[in-house]
């Protein structure tokens, strides 16, 4: 009977160790899936539909941008786009009809990257672009192209292009790359597609005429600083001096990337040096041209302004003052010019004794 119940009870030890075990067993198995889940979660990311759908928004955006040569479809008076005169020859079409078009910016053609299509991406506006590949309305997209390998060492990592608009403010963002050829190198194109919006607010005055000579225009000169081209809607001219106040709101126009345009009271008899862009203002009493002088030329405050979507208050981007405390005095055929920094300040104006249209510094086009 001690015998029989002696065994019983070292089956019982024999069970309770089995399950002790098992259960020492299965929660280090727990342990080990957990760690393993979450080490697959720090790799593959989230499960957030918004971020999937931005990774997916940017692949195939990149793959519209080098999986072809794109397109142009102009648009009628009416507002609607004319299909049946679409063309892939996008790169032949002027920066205003990209504008009021619609453009889908392919780059590669016969299997290599296009240096004709690379160099027409300055007169699509970040806008156009981002729409062309299909990008949502809340998306934009930021673009860099540049020399991975070549023969020529000194290209490697030359840039061939770079712009869009500002990712800090971005909630989420993606980014994709793809290698093409170009002309015996291999280029890299990366775009990256966030949220922080479309803007691109760098229009800046550079030089300013308030006494021609000769019976001369007055005239602007103004400098994109965008690598994309920009649409002048939105932005506005005002000029002050103690005895009035104009100014004008550009409902049209564009200005292409890294270019000059010159705003003019006549464009006949206008000298244009560099300038891309000519755009008569003559008819905005802001400008006036011979003896029809508008800018006044004793004491005056300039401002380029823009008014961001939404808003109703415009908000200068730049700023030109002469007379009055500045101490910059105009005479006859000087100009002021911008010399660099805050355009806001006067400080960073100062005389030149040549005027010079059209000829933007490279101390300001190479800070850009």
């Amino acid at each position: 009977m001690e015998e029989s119940e002696h065994r019983c009870i070292r089956s019982d030890e024999r069970g309770l160790t089995a399950v002790i075990e098992f259960l020492s067993a299965f929660t280090l198995f727990l342990m080990i899936l957990t760690a393993f889940m979450s080490l697959a979660q720090l790799e593959m990311g989230s499960n957030d539909t918004e971020i999937d759908q931005v990774d997916q928004a940017t692949v195939s955006a990149l793959d519209y941008l080098v999986g072809g040569p794109g397109w142009y479809v102009p648009a009628m008076g009416n507002g609607d786009l004319d299909y049946q005169n679409a063309t892939a020859e996008w790169d032949a079409v002027s920066a205003e009809d990209l504008n009021t078009g619609r453009v889908q910016t392919g780059l590669v053609l016969s299997g290599e990257l296009d240096e004709n299509r690379l160099n027409a991406l300055s007169n699509v506006t970040l806008e156009s672009f981002s729409e062309g590949l299909g990008l949502a309305e809340d998306l934009s997209a930021y673009l860099h192209i540049s020399v991975q390998t070549s023969t020529n060492n000194t290209r490697i990592g030359l840039v061939l292009f770079e712009g869009g608009s500002d990712i800090n403010s971005a909630r989420m963002a993606s980014t994709a790359s793809s290698i093409v050829r170009m002309s015996g190198e291999i280029v890299i194109v990366t775009l990256q597609v966030h949220d922080a919006g479309r803007q691109s607010e760098n229009l800046l005055m550079t030089e300013v005429m308030a006494r021609p000579i000769g019976g001369g225009p007055e005239w602007i000169e103004i400098y994109n600083d965008n690598s994309f081209a920009t649409s002048l809607y939105g932005w506005s001219l005002n000029v002050t001096s103690p005895s009035s106040s104009n100014d004008v709101l550009f409902q049209s126009g564009v200005i292409s990337g890294q270019s000059v345009a010159l705003f003019t009271g006549s464009i006949s008899s206008q000298i244009i040096g560099n300038a891309s862009q000519v755009i008569d203002l003559g008819t905005y009493g802001i400008l006036g041209t011979g003896s029809m002088n508008l800018l006044n030329d004793g004491s005056s405050t300039l401002e380029l302004r823009f008014t961001r979507p939404g808003q109703t208050k415009p908000l200068p981007n730049s700023r030109a003052e002469w007379g009055g405390q500045t101490g910059l005095l105009l005479g006859l055929n000087s100009a002021l010019v911008w010399d660099g920094g805050n355009s806001l300040n006067s400080n960073t104006w100062s005389v030149n004794q040549a005027a010079t249209p059209g000829e933007v510094p490279s101390s300001i086009t190479n800070a850009s």
